[in-house]
């Protein structure tokens, strides 16, 4: 049976492959992901753009007690995207950096302590004697796949993402969810049914498409590359009804409460380094030009 990944296009992995899957899979060893012993739920945004904000699954493995190493997917899921990486360290190794060096990494207190940081399924007093350790520590982060735009490859160059630093940064919707009633009369929308790809596209985008077209009595299609098919829903009162992120409701955390609980965690003993967190400005990633040596002029070694 022929099995695919929502939102990936291509021809989907045919029952020949996933046996080979099987078998390489039964005799080969996998101890760098089997190191793998955390999964931590976060919200990252853009360094060049604070309102790209997306939910960020780190599954986590320790290098030694300073160092930490994460693979970030959108989704826990199992046909999850894996959209990017991060780097955990101390703050005895961040101070040790170039000063260049550190406006790539961001502090953890913040999020930590607000609680919109945690393990799902984990009891809270289980996961605060770990997120504690967490609170002091700096990250380095870069997304390689913008499933926040509906990309369903991993195009551009990789984003340098943040971690927030102080409220009012959040999109509550992010976390609490929001139903979105959306009543215009005569107008039409073309809504694919992968609500996954649609919550990917992003709750603003998607709105301003809608809004923009409704204004006028006109159709909009949101389309969706992987079926390449399209459902009319028409109605004269409810447009369309759709929540987007409530990470509360789907993992049965209570953020205000893990953020009370936390209040007695601590930040760096030296307090937020001024360089970190791009020391308060916005980073971008970008492909220059540059000379090639010519390979006449590397020396070859023969060993």
């Amino acid at each position: 049976m022929a099995t695919g990944n929502v939102g990936v296009p291509g021809e989907p992995t045919q029952t020949g492959t996933a046996l080979i899957e099987t078998a390489t899979g039964a005799v080969q060893g996998f101890a760098p992901i089997n190191q793998i012993h955390q999964h931590l739920c976060a919200f990252h945004f853009y360094a060049t753009d604070m309102s790209r904000q997306v939910e960020a699954h780190h599954f986590c493995s320790h290098q030694n007690e300073e160092m930490r190493q994460c693979l970030i997917y959108d989704s826990p899921e199992s046909g999850a995207h894996l959209i990017g990486l991060e780097y955990i360290i101390s703050e005895n190794l961040f101070l040790t950096l170039p000063d260049n060096e550190k406006l790539l990494w961001h502090t953890h207190e913040y999020e930590v302590k607000s609680g919109i940081s945690f393990m799902p399924g984990v009891p809270g007093a289980v996961q605060r004697r770990d997120l504690e350790k967490v609170c002091k520590t700096y990250g380095k982060t870069f997304h390689f796949w913008q499933v926040d735009k509906g990309d369903t490859l991993p195009l551009g160059l990789p984003q340098v993402m943040y971690a927030f630093t102080r409220d009012g940064q959040l999109d509550d919707n992010l976390v609490q969810g929001k139903w979105f009633d959306l009543n215009y009369s005569r107008c039409l929308v073309l809504i694919l049914c992968n609500m996954d790809w649609i919550k990917h596209q992003g709750r603003s985008h998607i709105l301003k498409r809608v809004q923009s077209k409704s204004s006028n009595n006109q159709e909009d299609k949101v389309y969706c590359p992987s079926t390449h098919q399209h459902r009319f829903q028409g109605t004269t009162h409810r447009l369309m009804k759709a929540t987007f992120g409530y990470v509360e409701k789907r993992f049965g955390v209570s953020i205000a409460a893990e953020r009370e609980n936390r209040t007695y965690m601590t930040g760096p003993d030296h307090g937020v380094h001024p360089l970190a967190n791009g020391s308060g400005k916005g980073l971008k990633t970008e492909l220059r030009e540059t000379d090639f040596p010519s390979t006449d002029t590397i020396p070859t070694v023969f060993v």
